[in-house]
């Protein structure tokens, strides 16, 4: 018996399933047992095929694949050249237990790319369980920039047996692991960034608040809500948020391109946060994820590292902004089904949109609101106030007016976040302000005696809940970063109730 190593996914993440053979005497016969899925039931005849047509003979013996562990379900095309490879070698004195195995064969015996091989990789490299692996020739651009993974790319069959055969005289494939993007480095870790802006706050003319609310947000990543009338720029702010964002770390942008494979696009290593715009008729299941036998990722995880948008948020159902809270606070969701539980990250940047009533008119001067008290009410109420409790900034957009003029573009509200980023990691920080947990809070957000006075009014005043007043802290930290200040100030937090809810 030989064996070689592959892996499928349970969930989100990727597990570890022995390949095991055995070539009897008896009936020629090829079985595949341990709960394989079509897909890999298929390959029987493109292994056949494969070694046919490469001038292998085909064993006239009992061939039995065992994938192992065998109460975990297998899927995919990745088995085809692992199952080839220990049909040939089986008599050849080859240790094969030590390698990791992907390819999908052809009728021909080239090893085809699956695009599901780069978030296969990277999960089990994440988990430390993979260090080096044979793979179709045309992944190693992808798969190289995977840390700590030695790669062998192999374009057919018989260049994967000549490979295992002269093991000691091989060398991994060419790597690549640095990104062409500019980074700047503090303590040993590289932040990536990039200088293109495909959609510019420069086009916002107006609108200042609502421009300075949307830089603290992306400094310290605290979920807004954006509010005012239809045409004044919510979505238009929204959508540029993303562009002004801090730098990446390398594990980030992985992460980033693997959710990029799991919603179907192609990974750019790019280091641009994902964006999620989500439509308020979206089923709970597409927003959080799920599916009756295998968990699915939804909208809320592709949103990892980035930004979840919802425009129109009242008209969201209820079941699905109540649900919302979870992963706003914990960063992470869990998806329990019959046949799986999953929890997968999710820590987002939350952006919400909406009008100020059903109509829409309620703020504008120069339209009359058609919607009664009522209306008007039942609208607001679609957004409870446990769900409201967990959103940082709140910003009534202003009218837009004739005289209303471009300030700041998106190159230099992203060199204040930049500037701002540096500042707080050279103090220590490794989480974003609106993240930091309450033993963080206590060392990284210091009140001058003013502030402290000021706050502790504001607490008196508007009776602040524990969370709101230490939302209100972290949005402040994050305007005195933009100040550079390492001790926050009474103007500071000032600014920070300012964009408290009314």
């Amino acid at each position: 018996m030989k064996k070689v190593m592959c892996a499928t996914y349970e969930g989100l993440d990727a597990k570890v399933v022995d390949v095991e053979s055995t070539l009897t005497k008896g009936l020629p016969s090829f079985s595949i047992v341990g709960m394989a899925s079509t897909a890999i039931t298929e390959s029987k005849e493109r292994v056949k095929s494969a070694l046919l047509s490469n001038d292998f003979s085909f064993p006239p013996k009992r061939i039995t694949f065992s994938l192992a562990p065998s109460e975990l379900s297998k899927s995919g095309s990745q088995f085809d050249l692992s199952m080839a490879l220990l049909i040939l070698l089986n008599h050849e004195d080859v240790d094969l237990s030590n390698w990791f195995v992907f390819g999908e064969l052809g009728l021909d015996g080239s090893v085809k790319e699956n695009i599901q091989l780069y978030p296969l990789i990277l999960s089990l490299a994440n988990q430390n369980l993979i260090s080096k692996a044979i793979v179709p020739d045309e992944s190693l651009s992808k798969l190289s920039r995977i840390p700590n993974v030695e790669f062998y790319g192999v374009k057919s069959l018989n260049a994967a047996v000549d490979l295992l055969k002269n093991e000691d005289e091989i060398r991994p494939s060419l790597v690549k692991n640095e990104f062409e993007s500019p980074f700047y480095e503090i303590d040993g870790e590289k932040y990536y960034y990039m200088k293109e802006y495909e959609n510019d706050f420069i086009d916002v003319k107006g609108q200042e608040v609502a421009k300075r609310a949307a830089l603290i947000s992306a400094v310290g990543f605290h979920n807004i809500i954006f509010e005012g009338s239809p045409g004044c720029g919510k979505s238009m702010i929204a959508n540029r948020i993303r562009y002004i964002l801090p730098p990446m770390t390398s594990k980030e942008i992985l992460d980033v391109a693997k959710l990029q494979v799991l919603d179907g696009k192609e990974p750019t290593f790019k280091p641009r946060r994902n964006m999620q715009s989500v439509h308020h008729t979206s089923t709970s299941a597409s927003v959080f994820g799920g599916g009756s036998h295998k968990a699915k990722i939804g909208e809320v995880g592709l949103a990892h590292n980035g930004i979840l948008f919802f425009d129109e948020l009242p008209h969201f159902s209820k079941s699905v902004l109540e649900s919302l809270r979870e992963p706003m606070q914990d960063a992470k969701i869990r998806i329990s089904r019959v046949n799986s539980k999953v929890e997968y990250p999710a820590d987002f940047l939350f952006i919400g949109a909406m009008n100020p009533c059903p109509c829409g008119n309620l703020l504008d001067e120069h339209k009359e609101c058609r919607c009664s008290d009522l209306e008007i009410n039942r609208y607001k109420n679609r957004l409870s106030d446990p769900f409201l409790d967990r959103v940082d900034l709140n910003v009534v957009m202003q009218n837009v007016g004739k005289d209303d003029k471009s300030s700041y573009s998106s190159k230099e509200m992203h060199k204040l976040v930049v500037r701002s980023h540096i500042f707080s990691k050279k103090r220590g920080q490794t989480n974003f302000n609106a993240r930091l947990s309450d033993k963080e809070i206590e060392r990284f957000c210091k009140l001058s005696d003013e502030a402290k006075q000021t706050l502790d009014m504001a607490i008196s005043r508007f009776s602040l809940s524990f969370r709101s007043i230490k939302k209100v802290q972290k949005v402040a930290r994050s305007i005195a970063d933009l100040d550079e200040k390492e001790i926050i100030e009474k103007q500071h937090i000032l600014e920070a109730l300012s964009f408290r809810r009314r």
